[in-house]
């Protein structure tokens, strides 16, 4: 699979965008298990383009995390333009356009998938971001509005004519939100029409190696995105990689081996961000981490709300005294984000 001249290889797994979710440490740590490409959280354009600090803040990316796309949202045209203009500049290896966000107060005023009731509009945007920059242009989009306006066929067909060198497709509407089941079958019909031919990566439930490599069989699908299974559990795309290769599963990881996995998370959160910052944004990675511990309340607590390193690691190597080879059977433990962006 290429995004212009960007080879992912055969079946690549990508890291979704995700608000609050990944951060350069979070991605350090998804890029170490073996994603193929990954993107920062989503940015909004006007306060791009109006040098907010938490915006700019989130145009860094390191050059091991290659390759990386940048995704903005707005329902401004030209705010939409200027902010890919920004966005270059930060050297990127792609620019991606937030056509997929459900969220209440980004898709009411018309961003993110508020897109969807404006296809001309959405269609121009693309179109005139695709001029701004020499970068390639995805989109991340969703089936439609509601189940009355399932057009993502037509959709993905004008954004490819207007220039855009891949699309990712989640398998709900925006009505939907994150409810119910993501229904792939129009992913497949977007894969199987034949005036595609730009690649299309499918997104939405993926949260196991089994449910990865049926989505590659059945649909067709160039890539896979994940997003909410990575919560706690950045090790998911080590695990689809190998299923994909060998047919079989990973062996689960004991406690004791989450418990490296977060301190490295940890080191690294401090590094990138400094120690309150650090401290304050690891706090929601160690309530995924260690989900579904048996009465784990007491020191969950204390990891949530300490503000010294030193007792963070203490707390770590307590855990792993206290549960070392217990096992968590994954299967069975939903994410507790689930209004992030997937």
């Amino acid at each position: 699979m290429k995004i212009g001249n960007i080879d992912l290889g055969d079946k690549p797994v990508l890291l979704a965008p995700m608000e609050d979710v990944t951060d350069p440490s979070f991605r350090y740590m998804c890029k170490h298990f073996g994603a193929d490409m990954m993107y920062t959280e989503f940015i909004n354009a006007d306060g791009l383009i109006r040098d907010a600090g938490s915006s700019v803040a989130k145009l860094t990316i390191y050059d091991y995390e290659r390759p990386i796309g940048i995704q903005l949202y707005g329902h401004i045209i030209e705010s939409m333009v200027e902010a890919a203009r920004v966005a270059t500049e930060a050297n990127p290896d792609v620019i991606d356009i937030n056509f997929g966000c459900p969220v209440k107060k980004i898709a009411n005023r018309g961003a993110g998938s508020g897109m969807m009731r404006d296809v001309p509009k959405m269609v121009e945007m693309t179109r005139r971001i695709v001029e701004a920059t020499h970068l390639p242009v995805t989109v991340k989009t969703r089936l439609g509005w509601d189940d009355q306006s399932k057009n993502i066929v037509e959709i993905a067909e004008r954004l490819q004519d207007v220039g855009i060198k891949a699309i990712t497709i989640h398998g709900r509407t925006r009505a939907q939100l994150y409810t119910g089941k993501a229904d792939w079958t129009l992913i497949g019909e977007v894969k199987s029409n034949p005036r595609m031919h730009i690649p299309v990566i499918g997104n939405g439930d993926i949260d196991s190696p089994i449910r990865a490599k049926e989505m590659f069989t059945r649909y067709g699908v160039d890539g896979i995105m994940i997003g909410r299974a990575t919560y706690g559990r950045p090790w998911i795309f080590a695990e689809v990689k190998h299923y994909l290769k060998t047919g079989e599963l990973m062996k689960p990881l004991s406690t004791t081996e989450k418990v490296e996995i977060a301190r490295l998370h940890f080191e690294h959160s401090l590094q990138v961000k400094g120690a309150k910052t650090g401290m304050l944004e690891m706090r929601r990675h160690f309530g995924s981490y260690f989900k579904g511990l048996p009465h784990f309340k007491d020191i969950r607590l204390k990891l949530l709300t300490t503000l010294n390193p030193d007792e963070v690691y203490s707390l770590l190597n307590l855990i792993a005294e206290r549960y070392g080879d217990y096992v968590v059977d994954e299967s069975i433990n939903p994410s507790p984000w689930a209004d992030k962006q997937d």
